[in-house]
Formats: structure tokens, C-alpha cells, sequence
């Protein structure tokens, strides 16, 4: 029972800290603009969208090719199998013939959806 909450208590830090860190740059920076220590003086070069240092070209909302976000989906998809995969093959021997039906099943789900989005 020890190594259980010693484990959450891992995790309940790492949140912590996750929570903690942006939020705590967040307020300081603001507080800096409060008293002056950070400057804010906006001028059109400072409040224009940056392109690698070259003028850019068009309006800010540029249209993108659905591709790219097809692509951003299949990564995600196949990223979550990896993670599934992994614990999976790790107790496979422990498993049986149950994590095996099952883990085609799975596999099988997102060859669907690899199939229907590559249509």
C-alpha cells in the first residue's frame, strides 16, 4: 500500500509542478509590466506576424491544405497504438489468449480508421 501512494504521490507532484511553473511565469510577467520592469511599447513591425525574418505574405488567416491536418491525425492515432502496444507486449507471456483476441481487436479498429481516412 506504501508503493501505491508513494506512486501518486509522484504524479500529484509532477501536476504540481506542471500547474505551478506556467502559472507562476505568467503572473510574474504581468507583475513586471505592472511596475514598469518590462516594457511594453507596441508598434506595427512588433505586433506583425513573423515569418522566419521575411515579409509575409497575405493576411493572418492563411489557408492550409486539409492534408496537413490528416497527416497530424494519423500520427496521433498511430502514437496512442505505440502507447497501447507497449505495457501489451510487455506482459504478453502473462497475459494469455484473451490480451491477444483482444489486442486484434484493437488493431483491427485502427486499420478501420487508418482505412477510412485514407479515403
Amino acid at each position: 500500500m506504501e508503493d501505491y501512494l508513494r506512486q501518486y504521490t509522484l504524479i500529484v507532484i509532477f501536476t504540481g509542478v506542471a500547474l505551478i511553473v506556467p502559472t507562476s511565469m505568467i503572473v510574474i510577467s504581468r507583475l513586471f509590466q505592472a511596475l514598469r520592469v518590462r516594457p511594453r511599447k507596441p508598434t506595427g513591425v512588433k505586433l506583425d506576424t513573423y515569418e522566419c525574418g521575411m515579409e509575409p505574405i497575405g493576411g493572418h488567416w492563411g489557408q492550409f491544405n486539409f492534408r496537413y491536418y490528416m497527416y497530424a491525425l494519423l500520427f496521433v492515432i498511430f502514437d496512442v497504438e505505440a502507447v497501447f502496444i507497449y505495457p501489451w507486449a510487455v506482459k504478453f507471456n502473462q497475459l494469455g489468449l484473451f490480451a491477444l483476441v483482444e489486442m486484434f481487436v484493437f488493431i483491427g479498429k485502427l486499420v478501420v480508421g487508418w482505412l477510412y481516412a485514407c479515403r
